[in-house]
């Protein structure tokens, strides 16, 4: 267990880089199952769930090592393991992205249920239905154990998702890509990192089209067809929104560099709407707060892409908790998300839970405290809020924020925050 102890009450100024996107470079590793030629990947981020997607791979028969730091090469010119290893399974949900590429590649796959965050229900069951439209038998056995397989090569199908899931969305691109003939998923994910998966396919060789839009085609290639890449991960989004929000609500002036307005317009009209000074550069966006003495208070519904980012709600609550009224946050994707608002009262927050909604009530401080973190972005909230606080904060349980932020305490550091990590 790690504890990062934060004195409070100083406002962070400088600037930062943000590292490769979690969830982009998930999928691309997932991915190279698909090609029996090798792939480098580039601006990788060494976070937990990166590790132990590796590791995943690995276990499967995948030649992996780091060429240098954030350079990973994966490559899997042989036969691969069509077992999921289930003490991996169970401790990452995108660990469930090998199920479209193993069943492409090799028409079968013994997998388990994913684990990760506990921030709610996050069935698997619209990858089931579009695997099985794609020709997959299903069977399920006892124990959160999954066998699907396939008669030869998947077939081409028209899909629909009855909700805009992102990782739905990429498992079954991913499958068609060696799919038969031509497959046609609406009502799909628009996320950027959606984007970025159809950009490495095709690199790959494939052939994907329409991401971005509710409508995404793939037209089916030989498995022989695909060759290597040398691709470059774009920058996390949420890190960088995470620095943007601990930027204004510190009071500080910090330049995010890596961060794309294009990623994030719907933060960044929140944090204008709130009274949040923004400049925005060709490859940075710089963020201070207003000349107000408090924050604008707001509405916020967490929807999918372009929506507000249901992981960046969390830390614009601490923000909000310091606002000059009542704000209303309302969670429309992860109904369980709210497990960290009683941690933000801790540090003084005035916060309320009524089903899927928080009412915050902006208070004029927040004050040090021990809080623990339950997940990944609930833990960054604390962080944010706990640079805000006047007094000392601890915040505990850190390898919850080391799966989705790398080298946070030394990032923190750098734009003058006064932090100590316990190990």
């Amino acid at each position: 267990m790690s504890d990062l102890l934060i004195y409070g009450g100083k406002p962070l100024n400088g600037s930062v880089r943000v590292s490769g996107a979690k969830n982009s470079v998930l999928k691309m590793m997932a991915a190279s199952i698909l090609t029996k030629e090798p792939c480098i990947l580039r601006n990788v981020p060494n976070l937990i769930d990166v590790q132990r997607m590796l590791e995943l791979l690995v276990d499967l028969g995948t030649n992996a090592k780091w060429l240098e730091p954030g350079t990973l090469y994966l490559h899997n010119p042989n036969g691969i393991s069509t077992y999921g290893s289930e003490r991996l399974m169970r401790e990452m949900r995108a660990s469930i992205l090998i199920l479209g590429p193993l069943l492409a590649r090799s028409h079968k796959a013994h997998v388990f249920y994913p684990g990760g965050c506990a921030i709610g229900p996050r069935p698997i069951d619209l990858h089931l239905k579009g695997l099985e439209a794609l020709g997959a038998s299903i069977e399920k056995e006892q124990g959160g154990v999954l066998y699907l397989y396939s008669d030869g090569r998947l077939k081409g199908a028209r899909i629909y998702l009855d909700f805009p899931s992102v990782g739905a969305t990429e498992n079954l691109m991913m499958a068609a890509v060696l799919a038969e003939g031509r497959t046609i998923i609406e009502n799909v994910a628009r996320e950027p990192e959606v984007v970025e998966l159809q950009r490495f396919l095709n690199t790959l060789g494939a052939n994907v089209h329409g991401a971005g839009t509710d409508t995404i085609v793939v037209e089916g290639v030989e498995f022989g067809q695909l060759k290597g890449a040398d691709y470059t991960v774009i920058p996390d989004r949420i890190e960088a929104g995470t620095f943007l929000i601990a930027g204004a609500i510190t009071g500080g002036n910090v330049k995010v560099y890596g961060a794309r307005a294009d990623h994030n317009e719907a933060l960044l009209y929140k944090l204008h709407e709130a009274g949040v000074n923004l400049n925005i550069g060709p490859n940075f966006i710089e963020v201070a707060k207003g000349p107000k003495a408090r924050f604008t208070p707001l509405r916020i519904r967490t929807m999918p892409y372009p929506g507000f980012p249901t992981d960046l709600h969390p830390q614009m609550t601490a923000l909000l908790a310091l606002a000059d009224g009542t704000s209303l946050i309302t969670e429309t994707v992860f109904p369980d998300r709210f497990k960290y608002v009683h941690e933000l009262i801790r540090l003084g927050a005035n916060i309320s839970v009524e089903g899927e909604c928080a009412i915050v009530k902006g208070v004029p401080k927040l004050k040090g405290a021990k809080v623990e973190a339950t997940d990944l972005r609930g833990g960054a909230a604390l962080v944010v809020a706990a640079l805000a606080a006047s007094g000392d904060s601890t915040v505990q349980k850190l390898e919850h924020l080391d799966r989705g932020y790398e080298n946070l305490t030394e990032k923190l550091l750098s734009l003058g925050a006064l932090v100590e990590r316990y190990n």
